[in-house]
């Protein structure tokens, strides 16, 4: 399975749309993406939209992780919406649903 990764602007946030599987294999361009939405003089407010994720490793999840961190450590924020059952599953095995801010859908994130 491939990863199809697009981003916009939407008000102070920029939505990280993803679609299809993380992993070691597609865990790459997740992180590109995600850096290059965090790059500028701006703190990142960056809205993962993993509605259209169907799975998701430890790899995918450090990836997220660490790009957490250097938004907040910038002064920003990564959050998640709306992911799948099975994603939802890791955050809770894993400790990390009280790490990110996880919504259950995009709206609440950004408020439009």
């Amino acid at each position: 399975m491939e990863l199809r990764v697009s981003s916009r602007s939407q008000g102070d946030h920029t939505i990280v749309m993803l679609a299809g599987e993380i992993d070691l294999y597609t865990a790459p361009r997740l992180q590109s993406e995600l850096t290059a939405a965090m790059a500028g003089d701006d703190p990142a407010r960056i809205v993962v939209d993993m509605s259209a994720v169907e799975f998701c490793d430890s790899t995918g999840m450090n990836v997220l992780l660490a790009a957490h961190r250097q938004a907040r450590e910038r002064g920003g924020d990564l959050a998640l919406a709306a992911p799948r059952a099975a994603v939802r599953k890791i955050l809770e095995v894993t400790g990390l649903g009280s790490v990110f801010t996880v919504h259950d859908d995009l709206a609440s994130l950004t408020g439009q």
